[in-house]
């Protein structure tokens, strides 16, 4: 995991500043790299090798430039594959991207060669172009702006802010989207004027025009052409997560006491011999219709059972006061989420025990069919008969969304997004695929892994997802949906269950589906510095506050105290954010 930033101009001194700004993506090493019209800034965490080794950005043997952010997982199997023509001469994956890019067409390195997550910025001397390329999943991130004199790139919003005049306005779709579906999945950014690279985007771009000369994208679509095979099953999955430990450096997993982070811990421990595994355990507890701590009992549980190194992390009122202000700095961009406080200070905690290597069950829910609502759309007698009836029924994901004071409903959210998301991974004949292959672009990408990314490098972390392997995410969708499901109204997942049920213990393998959460409201009520805070908050005079709707932070009847609760976080967030980055409408 490292940071990676440029501009299509001479400008060492920006790119210096931008790198100082986000210095906390690569403590181990920064180099500049510039010609008259590029300058490509890196920040190095050294993950796969020696600091020395890794530095960048990285002079190709054609001459070509690289700064790169990730990791090739199918690194060994293509030095087995390329050994008659490419010598390595250290163990750094940068060295083997350099030279895929430098033999290969950008398509063919991207789509049919590598297994990786990444985001890379690369230099075409001979074709006075750069390439900017963003994994299949967005597992890691990409900002981009237009300026004067063509774009200027980097790992983090924060690194363009500055740079731009007007990017503290609000981007009211982005907003529309953030408040609507939980998460902002368009191209621009809640911030004025600055984009991403989209999940699985590749942008060729002219440096001699100042344009965008070609673009392609790289998903897993939903094919749904195969049976299940639990042997092969097990074996892919095996295969996924093992290649996804190399390094040199301390891991850690997050161990939910879910079935996907088991699994993932599972192989781990059986390959490496040896893995911390962190949880959350919330106190005061509170036992209304939901333990809070039933998941953190039952990682312990499974923890001591396979001997991992256990540790903990006791969340609190007081800690989520104490890391609320800087889970919203680091995050960026809100997102319907009311647990980033835990989440921030969980990484906090794993940096202090040396962890510089993280582990999560992420997107195992969207390609194995974890979540009733699949269920639901896989039994649907009358299913969406084109994308747009199909995004209309996709879009329905909250109850209780946060309201805006805008002329902007879901008819006009729907209008744009159909002609925003990719309809290639529509597949008709498999709704349920379509909806994973879906989430796995937006939700997943804008939500679960950009939250990872930010949290985990605010401590100099790389976050890896063994599922998110793009051969295996593909695998998954290749399944028809029909085989993920069990008998039984409540049975998902039914291919991993049955993968490893000889492997897991029951109280692992038939546990009810939980969120990994703490009772912020209960909180709110009994906690008098997290209430003050959140009173005064609400109240005070910021850049959001006319368009969110005082509505949000009443309960309203029609949908409990509950879900009424969850939109009074989630505008809190949005209105803390406004003052955090001195946001306007």
């Amino acid at each position: 995991m490292c940071g990676i930033f440029g501009i299509t101009e001479k400008k060492p001194k920006l790119i210096r500043e931008i790198i100082d700004k986000c210095s906390h993506r690569g403590p181990d090493g920064n180099s500049i790299w510039s010609n008259d019209n590029l300058t490509l800034g890196h920040n190095l965490l050294s993950i796969t090798s020696k600091p020395k080794d890794g530095m960048q950005p990285y002079v190709t043997q054609r001459g070509n430039v690289l700064t790169y952010n990730g990791e090739i997982f199918n690194y060994n199997f293509l030095l087995k594959k390329f050994k008659d023509k490419f010598n390595p001469k250290t163990s750094c994956d940068t060295e083997m991207l350099g030279w895929l890019l430098d033999n290969f067409s950008y398509e063919e390195t991207v789509c049919n060669i590598i297994d990786s997550m990444h985001a890379f910025v690369f230099f075409n001397k001979k074709d006075n172009e750069i390439v900017l390329s963003r994994d299949h999943a967005g597992i890691k991130p990409l900002f981009f702006s237009e300026i004067a004199n063509g774009i200027v790139f980097s790992s983090e919003i924060k690194g363009l802010i500055d740079i731009l005049p007007n990017a503290r306005k609000i981007d009211r779709l982005a907003l529309a989207s953030t408040c609507f579906l939980g998460a902002n999945v368009f191209r621009q950014t809640l911030f004025n004027g600055i984009y991403k690279v989209l999940p699985g985007e590749t942008i060729v771009y002219s440096l001699e025009n100042k344009k965008i000369k070609s673009t392609f994208r790289n998903l897993a679509k939903p094919y749904s052409k195969n049976s299940f095979n639990v042997e092969e099953f097990y074996e892919q999955t095996r295969l996924a997560i093992n290649n996804s430990s190399l390094g040199i450096r301390n891991f850690g997993i997050f161990l939910s006491g879910g079935l996907d982070s088991s699994v993932i811990a599972y192989e781990l421990k059986n390959k490496l011999g040896s893995l911390k595994s962190f949880t959350n355990i919330v106190h005061p507890n509170i036992n209304s219709y939901e333990d809070y701590n039933s998941d953190a009992k039952i990682a312990k549980r499974y923890a001591n059972k396979i001997g991992l190194e256990h540790k903990e992390i006791k969340i609190t009122p007081q800690i989520f006061f104490e890391n609320w202000d800087n889970s919203i700095k680091f995050i960026e961009e809100p997102r319907y989420s009311w647990n980033l406080p835990m989440y921030f200070f969980t990484n906090k905690i794993l940096s202090k025990h040396n962890t510089v290597v993280t582990f999560a069950g992420d997107v195992g829910d969207e390609i194995f069919g974890g979540y009733t609502k699949y269920l639901k759309m896989y039994k649907l007698e009358k299913k969406p008969r084109n994308w747009s009836d199909f995004i209309k029924m996709w879009m329905k994901k909250y109850r209780a969304p946060v309201l805006l004071n805008m002329k902007f409903n879901y008819d006009d959210l729907h209008s744009v997004l159909i002609k925003a998301l990719p309809e290639e991974i529509w597949n008709p004949e498999d709704i349920a695929n379509s909806a994973m292959a879906l989430d796995c672009i937006t939700t997943v990408s804008e939500d679960f892994f950009s939250r990872n990314d930010r949290f985990g490098m605010a401590f100099s972390m790389e976050g890896r997802f063994p599922f998110s392997s793009k051969n295996f995410m593909q695998y998954c969708l290749n399944i028809n949906s029909s085989f993920k499901f069990g008998n039984d109204t409540k049975d998902t997942k039914y291919i991993i269950k049955q993968s490893y049920k000889n492997k897991l213990p029951e109280y692992i393998l038939n546990k009810s589906k939980t969120g990994w959460s703490a009772p912020i409201m209960n909180w709110l009520k009994t906690d008098n510095s997290l209430r003050k805070k959140f009173t005064n908050d609400i109240e005070s005079d910021d850049g959001i506050k006319n368009i969110l709707n005082n509505f949000n932070y009443v309960d309203d009847p029609r949908i409990g105290e509950d879900l009424s609760g969850k939109r009074k976080i989630v505008s809190w967030m949005l209105k803390c954010w406004a003052k955090e980055f001195n946001m306007y409408l």
